[in-house]
């Protein structure tokens, strides 16, 4: 029986991947959830498991080579008792792999070993990643060029926004004048969209074309959570050995809050709406490079406060290091977002689908609020925007919601954290 090992959808603006290491040899036998081969996108460099047992008997994309999400990466003959035609890649089953035809059948597997990413197509010894690789051959960048142009990324590695800013210079220097930035004497910089910047919009069009979208606004008191972090921190975080910030407390009382409002926590299939009784946790993360991912925290609902902080940072760590495994970024029922920590006041964020609610973070700010009655007093607050699904989510359940949620915060139980 031929199950197809598949190229898996590694975050939401992710359309292909670059195949680094092949861990198995064709002819080997590998064992379901083993480690069979090593990908790389803009995102994530992770480590593709086997689907089944079996052997594998074909690898269909060699060591280096760049295809798109879906694309059928090798075959294995799973053993007796293998599921025909749902290779399960990255947590999503994909039924119709089986039936598309690849490109390069028969190509014998690489040597395990991590080929061509060590040394750039020019010949360079500095790392390149096999994006950066691919854009120095498409733009016959020499290796004395690639040894000059400086690396923003991780430990100086260049990254493709280097590249990319590298060939801009180097063309208005050919031209005889400096970069084109746009101004107000009429120049206008063209920019194309790249792959990953097509995708965001494909997502966030489709998403206010299937969802009408309704965003609700109120505003939270946080100088008890925010006191609490002032005074304890020092001693929790050597204690726990991980960083508080205020998102573990903003994720409790969501927790808390969709417990009595479930329909937050729901997706619409057809005219069904599926109300999920546990809760996946996005963690919106923008990235250095641009764009954003959104790793998930599963079954978040039966995690204790310290559970939750430590894997929360764990996916906001490897997000940005672009270590996230495929499962690891989907399946989300609910996703908070944090434009406050870039300064914004709040936001009303688009729907991830097939998602109902997204939550939006505003900053912590000190302002004059009018607490018991008439008096005034500087306060910690913080904006918080519900953006919801009115199909699903009438005004009147998002405002409750919001406002459970709010409450949540400002009636913090601190006695876990103890």
């Amino acid at each position: 029986m031929e199950i197809p090992v598949i190229m898996p959808q590694m975050g939401e603006s992710v359309v292909e991947g670059t195949v680094t290491r092949w861990l198995k040899n064709t002819g080997e036998n590998v064992r379901r959830d083993e480690p069979l081969l090593e990908i790389s996108t803009d995102k994530v460099d992770s480590e593709i498991p086997s689907p089944a047992s079996g052997v594998l008997r074909e690898v269909r994309v060699t060591v280096g080579k760049t295809v798109p999400v879906g694309e059928v990466l090798a075959v294995i003959e799973g053993k007796e008792g293998a599921v025909a035609g749902q290779t399960l890649v990255g947590g999503a089953a994909r039924r119709e792999a089986a039936s598309q035809t690849a490109t390069g059948a028969g190509t014998a597997a690489a040597p395990a070993g991590r080929a061509g990413s060590t040394r750039g197509a020019a010949g360079t010894a500095r790392f390149l990643s096999p994006l950066v690789q691919k854009m120095a051959a498409e733009a016959s960048i020499s290796a004395g060029e690639l040894e000059s142009i400086p690396g923003t990324g991780r430990n100086g590695r260049v990254r493709r926004e280097d590249v990319e800013k590298y060939l801009v210079s180097r063309s208005a220097a050919v031209a005889g004048r400096p970069p084109v930035t746009p101004s107000l004497s009429g120049e206008i910089e063209v920019v194309p969209m790249d792959a990953m910047r097509k995708m965001i919009a494909q997502h966030m069009v489709k998403s206010v074309h299937t969802s009408p979208h309704v965003t609700s606004v109120t505003e939270c008191d946080l100088t008890e959570i925010v006191r609490f972090r002032q005074r304890e921190r020092d001693r929790l975080e050597k204690r726990e050995k991980v960083k508080l910030t205020y998102m573990p407390f903003v994720a409790r009382a969501v927790i808390r809050a969709i417990a009595e409002f479930p329909w937050i926590n729901a997706s619409v299939e057809g005219e069904k709406i599926l109300i999920k009784r546990f809760i996946n946790l996005g963690i919106a993360v923008a990235l250095d490079s641009g764009g954003l991912i959104v790793p998930v925290v599963r079954d978040a609902q039966r995690k204790g406060f310290w559970d939750l902080t430590r894997e929360i940072d764990d996916r906001v760590r490897r997000a940005r290091d672009k270590k996230l495994k495929p499962d690891e970024v989907q399946e989300g029922t609910f996703t908070i977002t944090n434009p406050g920590v870039f300064g914004g006041l709040f936001g009303t964020p688009i729907l991830y689908q097939p998602q109902v609610a997204i939550l939006a973070l505003g900053g912590v700010s000190k302002r004059p609020v009018v607490v018991d009655g008439d008096a005034i007093a500087v306060r910690s607050m913080m904006y918080l925007s519900l953006s919801y699904d009115h199909r699903v989510i009438d005004g009147a359940l998002g405002v409750r919601f919001l406002e459970r949620l709010r409450e949540g915060l400002e009636r913090f139980d601190f006695k876990e954290l103890a």
